[in-house]
């Protein structure tokens, strides 16, 4: 956590702001946050595919008023850019989620509250205001925790709920594993303590995190669970970690509201699929019937850009708004996402899309 305030002036941009978190983050929390699974091979190639990919702009374009505005699952945003789900935000800044949610009020867009969060949720949905909240579902083998789980998110006023399918098991993170990654004393996953499952193991030599998934969470989860889940509730539901036309198909005649193209950061399978090189096909399997939503690798507003004209209704970023709340809590969080709609708002006008309807396919080279 920071000692003095941050001078934003002087982080200009998302490479930058990470930089000063690593300085500033406990060695533990540092590794957790910026990890990917085995060699980091998918971490780092989500990076790189966005940077392979070229832009064909066009000029001669009135460009002199734009809008990044956009509506996604019926939400009215100034932005398509809107806040991942990611763990354990007080490791990051006091706040917490509480920075995280009042900074997405600020800016006027989703925040994807984690299940594994270290604030309850009704105190997250309080702090985001107006702005919507959607909760990130982990199933747990305990069925009748995890509904209790979504009926909670519900009440506390969620206005949509995203289960993670590709999480069986923890992908292996050896930095985590290297440190015994643990919470923080004083800290837990707060929504899960009612039902006996806020804490995480201590285990010698293992991340604790990994211990937890291999004890509690449900390995078997298939199809007919996405069935059951959107049985139970009655916010749209969206699935997270599709990387394939035929599970963003099989999710959709299951019931799902939306797709997250994901490979969860790189944190699961090694050498998976970039999620940029995997979402024309998924959008063009789905998105005339469902939202279609982005995440990894997000750090430029060309990203941005590239995202939408591959298919994506919106993008989703994670490690940047940690790397805000550890520079400067919500602050830093306001200061990430408004360096990143910047970008996009410079990359809309010089690549002649005024508006984000303007931003198509054939803005992409193709070799």
């Amino acid at each position: 956590m920071t000692a003095q305030p941050t001078d934003f002036s002087q982080l200009l941009n998302l490479f930058e702001m990470e930089s000063l978190a690593r300085q500033t983050l406990a060695p533990m929390a540092r590794d957790y946050y910026i990890s990917g699974a085995h060699d980091e091979l998918t971490l780092r190639d989500n990076r790189q595919a966005f940077e392979r990919l070229k832009l064909r702009y066009r000029v001669m374009v009135d460009v002199s008023q734009r809008s990044t505005a956009t509506t996604v699952l019926d939400h009215q945003l100034s932005s398509p850019i809107m806040v991942a789900p990611t763990a354990f935000h007080r490791m990051a800044s006091e706040n917490g989620e509480l920075d995280t949610a009042r900074a997405a009020q600020s800016l006027g867009t989703v925040m994807t509250l984690s299940t594994l969060s270290n604030t309850p949720v009704e105190a997250v949905v309080e702090a985001a205001g107006q702005a919507p909240v959607w909760f990130q579902l982990y199933v747990y083998k305990d069925r009748g925790a995890t509904q209790a789980l979504v009926e909670r998110a519900e009440a506390a006023g969620a206005k949509a709920v995203g289960v993670t399918g590709d999480a069986p098991l923890l992908g292996r993170r050896e930095r985590d594993v290297r440190n015994g990654f643990r919470l923080p004393a004083g800290l837990e996953i707060s929504n899960m303590t009612a039902s006996g499952m806020g804490a995480l193991p201590q285990e010698s030599g293992e991340s604790g995190l990994a211990a937890y998934f291999a004890s509690l969470l449900d390995p078997a989860l298939t199809w007919k669970d996405l069935d059951w889940l959107a049985s139970i509730t009655k916010l749209p539901v969206l699935v997270k970690g599709i990387v394939r036309a035929d599970d963003a198909a099989r999710a959709v005649r299951h019931g799902a509201s939306g797709i997250v193209v994901s490979n969860h950061g790189g944190r699961q399978l090694d050498t998976s699929v970039a999620t940029i090189d995997a979402l024309p096909e998924v959008a063009d399997a789905v998105r005339a019937d469902v939202t279609v939503l982005l995440d990894g690798g997000i750090r430029r507003g060309t990203d941005v850009l590239k995202a939408l004209a591959l298919g994506a209704h919106g993008v989703l970023v994670g490690r940047p708004v940690l790397w805000g709340l550890a520079t400067g809590g919500q602050a830093g969080v306001e200061h990430a996402l408004g360096i990143l709609n910047q970008e996009l708002d410079l990359a809309m006008a010089l690549a002649g899309t005024p508006t984000i309807t303007d931003i198509t396919r054939d803005l992409i080279f193709r070799h």
